[in-house]
C-alpha cells in the first residue's frame, strides 16, 4: 500500500509538471525593441504586427511608446532584431511588404467613387459660382486667372482629402504607416524621404527619357501633342512673377499632395490587402496614368507612377513621392519659364517633343 501510494504521488507530480509546461508554451510570446513580454493566451494579436496606441496606453502606460514597437511572432513570422526579418533569418525588402489595411473592398469602392464625385462637383460648383459673383473670366488678367486656378486647386484638394480622412477616421487607431506624412530623418539611408526622393527623381528622369527614346524608334510619324493641362497653362508660363508662383504652388505642392494621397496613400495601400505590393504599384500606376486623360502620354505617366509607388513602398512616407512629384511638375514649369524668358517659343518646343 505504501509503495502504491508513493507511485501515485509521483505520477501526480509528473502530471502537474506536464500541465505547467503546456500552459507556459501556449502563451503568446511578443518581442519588442527593449525587452520580452509574455502575454496570456487571452491576448490575441488579430494579425497586427505591433500594438495600437490605444492598447499601449491601457496596458503599458508606464512605458515610453517609442520603445514598444512590438511584433507578435506567431502572426507576422518576424524574428527579434528588425522589421525585415522573416522566419528562417532571411530579409524582406520594404517594397515587398504589405500594409495592414483595416478596411474592406466596400470602403475602397465607395471612397474612390466619393473622391471622383467630389472632384467633379467641386468644379461644377465653381463654374456656377464665378458668374454669380459677377466675374467675367474673359476680362480677367493673366495674374487673376493664375490666382483663380490656385484657389480652384486648393479647394479641390481640400474637399477630396476631407473625404479620405473622414473615412480613415472611422478606423482609428490606424497603423502608423498609413496616410503618414513625416518630415523627420530626411537623410536616413533606409527610410529618408530626401534620400529616396532624390533617387526616385533621378530614376524617373532616366526611365522616362529611355521610354521616350524607345517610343520614338517604333513610332512611324510624330503625333500631334494632345491638349493636356500643360498646354492649357502655356499662356500663364513666364507671364509674371505672380503667375509663376501660382503655377509652382499648383503643380509643385497642391497637385502632388492630392494625387499622392489618393493614388498612393489610399488606393495603392488598399490594394495590398488582396495583392502583393508590386502588383498594387502596377495597378495604381495605370490608374494614375489613365486619370490624366492623355492616352498618348500613358507610357511616361505609367513609368512616373511606378517610380512614385516604389519610393512610397520603400519609405512608407507620403512625403517621398510628393517630393518627386513636386520637383517633376514644378521643374517643368520653371524650365519652360526660363526658356520663355530667353525668347524660345515653348509651344513649338512642346509640340516638337
Amino acid at each position: 500500500m505504501c509503495g502504491s501510494s508513493l507511485r501515485t504521488t509521483e505520477n501526480f507530480k509528473m502530471v502537474s509538471q506536464i500541465i505547467s509546461c503546456l500552459s507556459q508554451s501556449s502563451s503568446l510570446l511578443c518581442l519588442s525593441d527593449s525587452r520580452r513580454l509574455i502575454l496570456p493566451k487571452t491576448c490575441t494579436c488579430g494579425g497586427l504586427s505591433r500594438f495600437s496606441p490605444g492598447f499601449a496606453s491601457r496596458r503599458l502606460f508606464t512605458v515610453n511608446r517609442k520603445k514598444w514597437r512590438s511584433a507578435c511572432i506567431f502572426n507576422s513570422g518576424k524574428e527579434p532584431g528588425g522589421e525585415g526579418k522573416l522566419q528562417g533569418g532571411s530579409s524582406e525588402w520594404p517594397i515587398l511588404q504589405r500594409w495592414e489595411v483595416p478596411w474592406g473592398w466596400q470602403t475602397v469602392s465607395l471612397t474612390s467613387f466619393a473622391c471622383a464625385l467630389s472632384f467633379v462637383l467641386t468644379g461644377l460648383t465653381e463654374m456656377a459660382v464665378i458668374p454669380f459673383l459677377g466675374i467675367d473670366v474673359e476680362k480677367l488678367t493673366l495674374d487673376d486667372k493664375a490666382e483663380i486656378l490656385f484657389l480652384d486647386q486648393g479647394l479641390t484638394t481640400a474637399v477630396v482629402l476631407a473625404v479620405i480622412f473622414t473615412v480613415a477616421k472611422t478606423f482609428d487607431p490606424l497603423p502608423e504607416d498609413i496616410l503618414r506624412y513625416d518630415l523627420r530623418q530626411p537623410v536616413n539611408l533606409q527610410k529618408g524621404w530626401l534620400v529616396w526622393g532624390g533617387i526616385g527623381l533621378v530614376g524617373a528622369v532616366g526611365a522616362i527619357a529611355l521610354t521616350g527614346v524607345v517610343l520614338s524608334v517604333f513610332r512611324t510619324e510624330a503625333p500631334e501633342r494632345e491638349v493636356d493641362s500643360l498646354m492649357k497653362l502655356l499662356p500663364l508660363i513666364g507671364s509674371s512673377n505672380i503667375s509663376t508662383l501660382s503655377l509652382v504652388g499648383i503643380t509643385g505642392i497642391l497637385a502632388p499632395l492630392l494625387e499622392e494621397t489618393v493614388f498612393r496613400g489610399f488606393f495603392m495601400v488598399s490594394l495590398t490587402k488582396w495583392v502583393p505590393t508590386p502588383i498594387a504599384i502596377i495597378i495604381s500606376s495605370a490608374a494614375f496614368a489613365l486619370a490624366h486623360f492623355t492616352p498618348g502620354e500613358f507610357p511616361q505617366l505609367f513609368i512616373l507612377g511606378s517610380v512614385l509607388g516604389l519610393s512610397y513602398a520603400q519609405t512608407r512616407n507620403l512625403i517621398t513621392p510628393m517630393v518627386i512629384h513636386g520637383f517633376w511638375n514644378s521643374g517643368v514649369i520653371l524650365l519652360l519659364t526660363f526658356l520663355q524668358i530667353q525668347g524660345y517659343d515653348i509651344k513649338e518646343l512642346l509640340q516638337a517633343n
